[in-house]
């Protein structure tokens, strides 16, 4: 029955029109990239570029704001349609319920960022030196997209405004706090990401410089998908429709 859930979850998500968008988001990158290419640019002479568009635009944007997007819509959208009675009906476990919905958001989300990096890897780094970070960053983005997607599908069904409140997150606590308070990087699954294909590229010209350590990195997004998991389940076992706000 997971699987079936797990399945029909992604088509649903995969058939929304708002999944258009997300994919032209994604291949935004893409487009700058081969701009900078055709334009005659050079990672030689413009080595920040690569790390711009991978941590700065990949990485703090696009990712957080497909997995939001897809997230909340995973289960959000059946709590607000009030078909989710019919789910949680079933003679099926609640907790099985949050792992498939994460699941679909997940394979979803990490598939755009991936297939994004990989493209722009592809772009940036032919006849280049550093196409060995790509693989990095597709690692990174895929664990990260983990961790939002736990957190966002959480938010989802505590509050029926899941999608404002991630933009808060994403935008103030990550964006702009991130930036000015360093203790906040300890809780931004957006600095986890970049300091696990920090640790991950093990190379001498590193795209960017991590601001943890790849094991404290992997371990707090580990843990922050793990809480964030077990609490949309224990939400979800003691949902009542009245408890929206």
């Amino acid at each position: 029955m997971t699987r079936v859930i797990l399945g029909l979850s992604l088509r649903q998500l995969v058939a929304q029109r708002r999944t258009l968008l997300l994919v032209l988001l994604a291949a935004l990158p893409v487009a700058l990239a081969v701009l900078f290419r055709v334009t005659g640019g050079s990672l030689e002479e413009n080595p920040d570029f690569a790390a711009g568009i991978m941590a700065h635009f990949i990485v703090a944007l696009v990712l957080p704001l497909t997995a939001l997007v897809v997230g909340t819509a995973a289960l959000g959208q059946e709590l607000e349609d009030g078909t989710i009675v019919y789910l949680v009906a079933k003679p099926l476990p609640r907790w099985q319920v949050v792992l498939a919905k994460i699941g679909a958001a997940w394979i979803v989300t990490a598939t755009l960022i991936a297939s994004s990096v990989l493209l722009v890897g592809l772009v940036l780094f032919v006849g280049q030196e550093g196409a060995s970070q790509v693989p990095a960053f597709m690692v990174a983005v895929v664990l990260g997209a983990l961790g939002y997607t736990a957190l966002f599908v959480a938010l989802s069904i505590r509050f029926s405004r899941a999608l404002i409140i991630g933009l808060a997150y994403v935008f103030v606590w990550e964006s702009l706090l991130s930036q000015f308070i360093a203790g906040v990087r300890f809780l931004s699954v957006g600095s986890y990401t970049v300091s696990i294909a920090d640790a991950l590229a093990d190379s001498p010209s590193r795209l960017v410089d991590g601001a943890l350590s790849g094991v404290n990195a992997a371990v707090l997004l580990a843990a922050l998908t793990a809480l964030a998991t077990w609490y949309a389940m224990r939400r979800l076992a003691a949902y009542q429709i009245s408890e929206r706000v």
